[in-house]
């Protein structure tokens, strides 16, 4: 199963084409595209129907999460439609089953939210907006467990924007971490058998990171893959195998 990936393309009313020549390669690359969030660059129905012209014809099933750019305007139910009407699956708290050559792929999806790590983290404890935030968080982290255990798949991916762990977050100044991820949504993932945790966000991160339970995490903002995409191959034993990151350069 071949997962490509990329998030924060930030795509605003210039960038029409841009991702079109990379695009073009994907179905003999990957069998399936996942978008990590972060597609806008302020959220707008307009950026999104550029986001939906763009990547809702490739060949391959596109699967996508917003990020907090996509919800700056106050409208991400309407850019959630604009991209549903170009075929692109969006998950926020929810799951989808692909079948592909005979082989099921599970995706379970959600924004996420921040909080920080262990340790080092937010508590629902102190003034309404403190408790607020890490309610957020939480309850987000909750609707990717549960649509996590309603995938019985031969692959689990899990497609958040931001992090679930603090390894794929290097290269930050640590004192934003807790914008940037939880460690609830490492939880949600390390509950049930994920093959892959996907996310965006950081973009001065680093791509290779590991739950503590030990699944993959991979970091595809596209400023730290310098690419269009990367793709992750996860071989048949997926519980022993390395999944494998080739990128295929951005044409600008």
């Amino acid at each position: 199963m071949r997962i490509a990936a990329v998030g924060d393309i930030h795509l605003g009313q210039d960038c029409g084409g841009r991702w079109r020549e990379a695009l073009a390669a994907l179905p003999g690359l990957a069998d399936v595209l996942l978008l990590a969030g972060d597609l806008t660059r302020h959220g707008t129905a307009v950026e999104a129907a550029v986001v939906a012209a763009e990547f809702g014809d490739c060949g391959v099933p596109v699967v996508a999460v917003l990020g907090n750019h996509d919800y700056h305007s106050d409208v991400a139910a309407e850019v959630t439609a604009l991209l549903t009407e170009a075929g692109i699956i969006v998950l926020e708290g929810s799951s989808v089953r692909l079948d592909i050559d005979g082989v099921s792929l599970g995706i379970a999806g959600t924004k996420g939210f921040g909080g920080g790590f262990a340790g080092k983290c937010a508590s629902a404890f102190g003034e309404p907006l403190m408790r607020e935030f890490a309610r957020h968080s939480a309850e987000l982290a909750a609707s990717l467990d549960c649509a996590l255990a309603e995938l019985e798949t031969d692959f689990t991916v899990a497609l958040t924007h931001y992090s679930p762990v603090s390894d794929t977050l290097h290269g930050e100044p640590p004192e934003i971490y807790p914008f940037l991820g939880s460690y609830l949504l490492g939880e949600a993932v390390d509950n049930h058998r994920v093959d892959l945790a996907v996310h965006g966000h950081a973009h001065a991160g680093t791509e290779h990171g590991t739950t503590p339970g030990g699944t993959r995490v991979r970091n595809v903002a596209h400023p730290v893959l310098r690419a269009a995409y990367a793709v992750y191959e996860l071989a048949a034993q997926a519980e022993t195998s390395e999944p494998q990151a080739r990128d295929h350069s951005l044409v600008t």
